[in-house]
């Protein structure tokens, strides 16, 4: 059986361990959860991560779980600050649970009959009829104020992150998560919680009610990954548009891919080891492979390769490589057709667009439709003339054959769209109304 710590370290996923962690994992097959939050019906790639560690979990012998944290999906953002975490319902809760795991399944072996098949809890089973004096009574008799207020997170929301006070349930979060842990091992026998570092507080919290609720022969462990950061030292996962999501209706395969594939140098020799199983010897001669010669982005192109494969499928890699040729290598107008609307629009989304009437440029000569005014393609029709003369000019991938060739109803790709390339990578959109 793999050192499950061992390899969590050498990938640099290892951020803090308790005592005794690595030596209960080395005896015998280990349950432990990490959390997640339902508030929407998929993961993004800050989850990657915990899910990463799970996956390792698994193939090292022991037990994942995955805690939807369906309770606290019904609760909200206990500090009224984020505008995402929105209460949820229950119909909602479930469909979401729904979709997360069959995201996670592409990580985790929930299916099989080993004893280490993954399984997919949720919170709100437990607490939903769990009353407040129950949990005046259970939970928060064990846990004095003294030791909630020398948490790191409590002292930095008190020392100037709250301006506008603490919530209660802001305050007492720890305890809801705490008894997460306790639940989980009285029912479960979940001795590990995983998580991310920021996490740390909260996962203690629990491993200290157990304590004080069943004795200090009651021993629980918590193990966390670093909060990961890029090179610049900003938030890892996050573009100007927003998350990169695992889901492909709200991120597209292209769009997924070409995130990893844009990395830094530094940030994919960090990233590879994180977001991929690759094996060290691998992932050593990529790295020496690509340090002997940077430009060719070795790096780069396996990550995006190997994780737009994990999260979506082979065929979704594929789509997402040659609709990056389109803008970047040689393609042709079928290349173009085989594109989907959402991955179309994402991959000339940088292009200069023109928004234009059907009348004004269906049976017109391309000299008149792509010179009308408002359009900067050419600087004149003439130089239009000389350049489709030169073979120097294409429309969907195909070369213009006369500068007075008439634009027709084939020419609109879904309808809609016509694309003009001048030399190699010049693009422009006409999107026709």
């Amino acid at each position: 059986m793999k050192n499950f710590v061992e390899e969590l370290r050498w990938r640099g996923m290892l951020a803090q361990i308790m005592p005794g962690t690595e030596e209960l994992l080395e005896k015998e097959m280990v349950s432990a959860y990490l959390g997640t939050d339902p508030t929407a019906d998929s993961l993004h790639i800050g989850h990657l991560c915990g899910i990463m560690m799970l996956q390792h979990l698994q193939r090292c012998g022991h037990k994942p779980y995955l805690l939807v944290g369906g309770a606290t999906g019904m609760i909200g953002d206990p500090s009224g600050k984020s505008q995402e975490r929105n209460l949820l319902d229950t119909e909602t809760l479930y469909h979401n649970q729904e979709a997360i795991k069959q995201q996670v399944a592409k990580f985790l072996d929930f299916d099989s009959n080993e004893p280490n098949k993954a399984e997919m809890v949720n919170n709100y089973d437990w607490m939903r009829d769990f009353s407040f004096l129950d949990f005046a009574r259970k939970v928060g008799k064990h846990i004095t104020v003294n030791y909630m207020m020398a948490k790191d997170s409590v002292k930095r929301r008190l020392n100037g992150e709250a301006s506008d006070g603490l919530s209660f349930t802001e305050f007492t979060y720890q305890l809801l998560q705490g008894y997460d842990f306790l639940y989980l091992y009285q029912n479960n026998q979940i001795k590990l919680q995983l998580g991310g570092n920021d996490q740390w507080g909260n996962m203690t919290t629990g491993t200290e009610l157990i304590r004080r609720t069943l004795g200090q022969e009651a021993n629980a462990y918590c193990l966390t990954c670093p909060l990961i950061t890029k090179a610049d030292g900003k938030k890892f996962g996050k573009t100007e548009s927003g998350n990169i999501w695992l889901d492909p209706k709200r991120t597209t395969p292209y769009a997924f891919y070409q995130f990893w594939l844009n990395v830094t140098d530094d940030d994919a020799e960090k990233y590879i080891k994180i977001f991929t199983s690759l094996n060290k010897e691998t992932i050593d001669n990529l790295i020496q492979e690509h340090r002997n010669d940077p430009g060719q982005r070795t790096l780069q192109r396996r990550l995006a390769q190997e994780v737009t494969r994990m999260v979506h499928s082979q065929a979704d890699l594929d789509m997402a490589i040659a609709a990056s040729n389109i803008l970047f290598g040689k393609s042709t107008k079928e290349n173009l057709l085989q594109l989907d609307q959402q991955t179309f629009a994402d991959v000339f989304k940088d292009v200069p667009h023109y928004h234009v009437s059907r009348d004004s440029i269906i049976g017109q000569p391309a000299v008149d439709a792509l010179n009308q005014e408002g359009m900067q393609i050419f600087p004149s029709k003439s130089e239009m003339r000389k350049m489709v003369k030169g073979g120097g000019v294409s429309l969907n991938k195909e070369k213009l054959q006369a500068f007075d060739q008439a634009i027709t109803e084939t020419d609109l790709i879904d309808d809609k769209y016509i694309l003009i390339q001048k030399g190699k990578k010049n693009y422009h959109l006409i999107i026709v109304a």
